[in-house]
């Protein structure tokens, strides 16, 4: 181990996060349609449809969150360039987008239209 640079090290972490992300995209989605046609039965097919649009978009947003961590890793550490800072602004830009209409798409209001749950209130 100690004949690794800090760069390489840095890159396996990248690829562990990359790794990360595209895992639980996939085991996420598949659970989420393996758990709908099982679930099929009970509860028709409306409710399971909606259920299983926020269990993939759960996993869209978590999978996201790992791929955003690793772009952010490998630009301040591994290429700590002005051209790949930019690269990363419009790649984090887009993925918050995204991230931010799945979750209004989700919970079917804006964040600041939310009422407070009780928890928040005590």
């Amino acid at each position: 181990m100690s004949d690794v640079s800090f760069d390489e090290l840095m890159e396996m972490v990248v690829h562990g996060f990359e790794i990360g992300g595209v895992a639980i995209l996939t085991v996420g989605s598949l659970a989420a349609f393996l758990k709908a046609a099982l679930s099929y039965r009970a509860g028709g097919w409306k409710r399971t449809y909606e259920e299983t649009r926020r269990n993939v978009g759960r996993a869209i947003l978590l999978g996201l969150e790992f791929l955003i961590i690793a772009d952010i890793v490998m630009t301040i550490t591994v290429d700590p360039t002005l051209e790949s800072a930019a690269a990363l602004g419009l790649i984090v830009l887009v993925r918050t987008f995204l991230s931010f209409s799945l979750e209004v798409e989700l919970e079917g209001s804006l964040p600041w239209r939310r009422k407070p749950a009780a928890a928040d209130v005590a």
